[in-house]
Formats: structure tokens, sequence, C-alpha cells
């Protein structure tokens, strides 16, 4: 298998296994920095550009906006009124002045006798501080000098009433409109007219703007306007793919650090550290477990390259999104390994790759606990993986606890949006049906690769309608009882050494398919009254014969598509004993024993090198030799099963399976206790007497 193969290269010596590690730990680091350095410059972000990728905040932050701040000083500004001098009686003297001289020089032009009407009106008309028409000029010149006099009064009178009052520049006009509703009635129309005329155009403003006070005004409101502070949640987008980047978004992207470049010995750094502190961790936890248990994790180098896969399909789709974090299907990778191996070594390895794909991402604790939790939890509820419910169900257990997480985090931040929330709530439910579909997938690949068989192929080949068992039970039926007795008492025995229970059931099952090539060969299928041992047959024949059913299992195991695993027990289960009682007729039937070649005598092995296949070795012996020799006790088949199992510890069979004393101590109890309960001595019934009599009564008739 390519595993065997990866995993030979690596325990070349220490090395290559420290080298392995050093390359395994550049590569997690390779994995932090890489999409970091891949991507465009956030640098050359600047306003006016188009935004290439979604950037969302990566943590919640809150600055002083400068441009919101500006927005909110001008719009004080605005509000701030133009201050005004109050009214300048001067410039009241100097209008009210400048009338009487024009009223008097009109007076002088009425008085003048020489000069001509026509003459009369050009002169008035020179006037620069009062414009007069045609027929104003007219209308003055026609009055008597009574009615002139009352009209200069009147004028100067107006004049000095209506500037008594505050007038800015804005208010002339109506300061103006106002002056005919304050002419006496006395006055004809006419006289009222040239009244309005002369008054209006002499009323200037008195009240000055001060552009002194208006300034100061203007800078004291825009001082109270206090820094205007922008937050942006973590995960809010600042802006979206194809948007252009505007002041605002620009100024956040400056808060980040966005718009300029980042420092990447602190990325380095960072992204260092952590890879240290992970991988010491789990070489640490693999040291321990070894230490401890005396196990050690299998396929070490596929379960790292797996790891890696997820982690940089990670890295790559996770950074810069909002949902897309929370439907990645980060559980896969833990299930898988879970359910192909243990759930220890899915879980530890689960706690890194989450840490991992959340670094760097916004919330990246929150995010780390999301992926981890709901895969600690859909771990313990699938096992082994052994029904479609189960998966379905973990798949479920994802989705509700990914959907209370994301509920939780919400809550304690005071940050409910219902729409967002459900979002979530969606994508983890995505995430949590995506992991199993991927699991199995992946289930596949890595059994492939491997060897592994998943708990569904097993209890696939565990059906009793398998083919290759319905030819084993039709054709070779004392070859598929035997194989049932031994598959129940390994079985019992792995569970009771907490290995594979599941694997060792199948593998015994099948471990004896080669006798279907000469099933009527083996004495389990001889007729009781036609038992053949083969004692006139050529030993070194009879042993052969024996022996090939090892090689011709294997054969029937590849046509049939047996996992390697399977094959694993076909192959490994005589170990490379001897067929001693073929070996033993030929020593005692040869006149030179010493002649006698063992190794035609021998199974080609190799020995055991799993629990699994060691535990069917020996239950595979016990059976048989407690089936042959019938012991009626229980000392009888404890001393049965301590003997062969002291012949495979002491012939060295058990070398590579990694099975302690206690282990086997354990096993000869599991053995001792199925046997007895499978090879009891039974009651003879006394026959009924009642149907006796009967029988008899019938046979008469």
């Amino acid at each position: 298998m390519l595993s065997n193969r990866i995993e030979a290269f690596f325990k070349q010596n220490k090395l290559t296994n420290t080298l392995s590690v050093v390359v395994l730990a550049v590569v997690v680091f390779l994995s932090l920095v890489l999409p970091i350095s891949l991507r465009q410059e956030t640098s050359l972000l600047n306003i006016g550009d188009v935004a290439f990728q979604d950037i969302n905040a990566p943590r919640t932050f809150s600055y002083e906006s400068e441009i919101l701040t500006e927005e909110a000083r001008n719009a004080a500004e605005k509000s701030v009124q133009p201050i005004y001098l109050a009214a300048d009686p001067s410039i009241t003297r100097k209008q009210v002045e400048k009338l009487r001289v024009v009223l008097n020089y009109i007076s002088a032009v009425r008085s003048d006798s020489y000069s001509t009407l026509g003459q009369k009106i050009s002169d008035v008309q020179k006037l620069s501080d009062l414009t007069i028409s045609n027929e104003m000029a007219e209308a003055i010149f026609s009055l008597d000098d009574d009615k002139w006099a009352d009209i200069q009064e009147e004028s100067l009178y107006l004049l000095e009433e209506m500037m008594r009052n505050s007038i800015r520049e804005d208010q002339i006009a109506t300061m103006q409109r106002n002056v005919s509703t304050q002419i006496s009635f006395d006055f004809s129309e006419t006289e009222s007219g040239i009244i309005n005329n002369v008054v209006t155009q002499m009323i200037v403003a008195n009240s000055l703007y001060s552009n002194d006070a208006t300034s100061e005004a203007i800078q004291t409101a825009r001082d109270n306007v206090e820094p205007v502070t922008k937050v942006f949640v973590a995960g809010e987008t600042i802006v979206s793919s194809g948007e252009v980047i505007d002041t605002m978004t620009w100024e956040a992207l400056q808060e980040l650090g966005y718009t300029e470049p980042r420092n990447k010995v602190l990325d380095y750094l960072s992204a260092g550290l952590l890879t240290i502190v992970l991988i010491a961790f789990n070489a640490l936890y693999l040291r321990r477990i070894r230490k401890t248990t005396g196990k050690k994790v299998r396929d070490l180098p596929i379960i790292a390259i797996t790891f890696l896969i997820f982690l940089f399909a990670a890295k790559l789709v996770i950074p810069n999104h909002t949902i897309l974090p929370y439907i990645f299907p980060l559980a896969a990778f833990g299930l898988t390994i879970a359910s192909l191996y243990d759930y220890e070594t899915g879980l530890i390895f689960s706690i890194s790759l989450s840490i991992l794909a959340a670094y760097n991402e916004g919330s990246t604790m929150d995010l780390a606990i999301y992926y981890f939790i709901p895969t600690a939890i859909a771990i313990f509820i699938l096992g082994r993986g052994r029904r479609i419910t189960t998966f379905f169900m973990a798949g479920l257990a994802i989705g509700v606890s990914g959907s209370i997480l994301v509920l939780a985090y919400r809550l304690l931040n005071s940050y409910l949006d219902f729409s967002g929330v459900s979002s979530l709530i969606g994508a983890a439910f995505i995430n949590g049906f995506g992991s199993i579909s991927l699991t199995l997938i992946f289930q596949y690949i890595l059994s492939q690769i491997t060897g592994k068989t998943t708990a569904l192929q097993l209890m696939d080949l565990a059906r009793p309608d398998h083919p290759l068992l319905q030819e084993l039970l039709i054709n070779a039926p004392g070859t598929y009882q035997h194989s049932l007795q031994v598959s129940n008492l390994a079985e019992q025995a792995a569970k009771v050494i907490n290995c594979d229970a599941l694997l060792t059931r199948v593998g015994a099952l099948y471990h004896d398919v080669g006798k279907l090539k000469d099933p009527l060969f083996f004495i389990e299928n001889q007729p009781a009254t036609q038992i053949d041992t083969h004692d006139k047959m050529n030993p070194a024949k009879a042993s052969a014969t024996i022996v090939r059913h090892v090689e011709d299992g294997l054969k029937l195991a590849q046509e049939y598509h047996l996992p390697p695993q399977i094959q694993a027990f076909i192959r490994e289960h005589h170990a490379t004993s001897l067929t001693r009682y073929q070996y033993n007729q030929a020593v005692n039937e040869s006149h030179n024993p010493d002649s006698i070649n063992a190794d035609l005598y021998r199974y080609p092995g190799p020995n055991p090198n799993s629990k699994e296949t060691a535990l069917l070795m020996m239950a595979d012996g016990c059976e048989a030799r407690v089936r042959a020799e019938s012991p009626s006790t229980v000392e009888g088949i404890k001393k049965i099963v301590d003997g062969a199992i002291d012949h495979y510890l002491t012939n060295g069979y058990l070398s590579h399976t990694e099975l302690t004393l206690n282990d086997l101590r354990l096993i000869s109890q599991s053995f001792t206790k199925t046997l007895t309960n499978s090879y009891h001595q039974r009651v003879k019934y006394p026959e009924n007497s009642e149907e006796t009599e009967k029988s008899k009564g019938a046979e008469k008739k």
C-alpha cells in the first residue's frame, strides 16, 4: 500500500523523523503566511480604486473619523447666523443730511426763474444720490411752495424715523416696502409717491456685518463639535468586491493599516510561534499516548497530509468572507480520522486544525470554538460510523451545535441581527451535512490509500448474504460454522482489550474462505461417518494442500474485492507455523527424521502485524484444539487456551502485535469464558411418555 511506503520512508532513522517534523512545521507555517503574501498588497488601495475582494473587519474596532467630524463641523458652521453690529447713528445722520442737501438742491432748481422746465428736469436728474424720473420731476415742479415744503419736512422726518431702526443689508428691501405705510394721509397719491421715492432711495444699512464676530462664532461652533466615532463590528463588510473605494472606506482601511505595507516580520513571528506551539502539542500527545498505552497512531504521514489539505483549503477559502467561514466543512477531517482510527486522534488533531483555520480571521477564538465543539460532538455521536443514520445524526448535531454557538456569541455581544443570524444558522447546517458528505468521500479515499476498512464496508461484509459467505455456507458449511465460532470468540476478546472488534469479527468470517477450493479435504466439511485424516496420503502433499488454502483464500479475496485489511486476516491467521500433524507424521515415517525439511510443512505467513489478526490466530487455534479434545471441565478448557497462547508467545508469533502480557491474560479469560459457554455439556432430556405411546399406537395402525 502507498501508506506503508510513505510510513516506511519516514521511519528510516531518527534524522529522517526529525526532518519530517521540521518539514511539517514549515508547511503549516507557510499555510498561515502564504495566503497573505500571495494576495494583492492592500497598500495599493487608493481612493477611486475598485476593491478586488470583499474586505471585512477582522475585529470589532472604532476610531475618530476625521471625515465625519469635519462634516459635523461644517454643519455646525452653516448653522451660525451672520453677526451684525448695533445701528450706527452717524450713518442715519449722514443719510438725513444727504437728503437735506438733495432737497435743498431741488428747491434751488425750482426757484430758478430763468430756466425752462426741460432744463430744470435735466438739472435734477444730474443728482448722483437720487434718481428722478421725468414724471416725478414734472410732479415736483408742479407743486406749490407750501406743498413742496411739507414734502421736504415729511421726507426728512420719515427717513429719520425709518433709520432709527437697526437695518441690515438683507433688511433694506423690507424697510423700503414699509415706507409707503408710514406716509401721512394728508398727502395726495402723487405727493405720497414723491415722498416714497425720495425716502426709499435714501434708506441704507446702518447695522453693518461683523466679519470678526461672525468668524469667532463660527470657530466656537466648530470647536464645540465632539469628534465623531465610527464603529465596525467584527465581520462587518467594509467594502465589497467591485465597489469603488471612497474617502470614508479609505479612512477605515487606513485605520486598519490596510493602506500601507504590512509588517511582514510580525506576521511571520506570529505564525511561527503558533506553529511551534501546536506542533509541540501534537508531538507530546503522540509521545504520551505511546508511552502510557503502548499504542501508536498508524498512518501518521497520511493523516498529516490530509491535515494539510484541509488547512490549505481553509486558508484559501475562508479569509475576507463573512458567511463562508461558517460553511467550510472543517469537521470532515476530524470525523474521517476518528471513524478510521480512533476518536482521541480525531479530537487532538481537530483542535490544532480548528485553531490554525481560524487564525488571523475576524473573531479568531469564536471561530475556532465554532469549528472544534461541533466536531467533537459529531465525533462522539458518529463513533466508527456503522450506519448511514448515524452519519445523518452527526451532521445534524454539527448544524444544531453550531447554530447554538452562533446565537450564544451574538447574545453575549448584544448584537442580534436576525437576518445575519439566520444566514449563519443556515450556514451551520450546510456545514454539518457538507462535513458528513465529505467524510464519506474522504473515508473511501483514505481507505484505498491506507488499506483501512471503513465501518460501513465492514458492516456490508458482515452481512450473511454476501456472495462469498453464501458460497462458503453452501459449499463448505463446516468451515462456515467454524468461522462463525472463531469470529465470536475473537470478537469478544477484542472488546476486552479495546481493539477493533468489528474488524476482528469480519476478518474471522473470511479467514478460511480458501477452503472453498477443496472443501472436502478439510475435516470440518467431511461427513461424520467418512472422516478422512489423509493418513494414507504423502504428508508433504497433504501439508501443501492444507497450506494452499491461504493462497487460495487470497485469490478469492482479490476476486471478490475484499479490502487489504481483511486479506491480512487470511494471510496471517496461521503465521509461519507448521502443519504439525503432517510434520509429525513425516517424522514418524522417516528413517532419518533429521532429513525432513520443516519448511515444506510451514505456512508462508507472515506473522500477525496487528492485534486483530493475532486475536484471530489465537482464537482459531484455541477453538480447533478445544473442539478436537472436547474437555469436560472449565479447567480443561483454560489449560488448552493457556497452552495455545503460550505456544504462540514463545514461538515469537506475537512479536509484531504490541500485545502486552496483561492483554494476553485478558484474552485467555475471554476465550475460556466464551468456549465454556459454547461447548458446555448438555443434559439429555427423557422422551415424553405420552408422545411415545401415541407414536407406538400409530405404528400399530
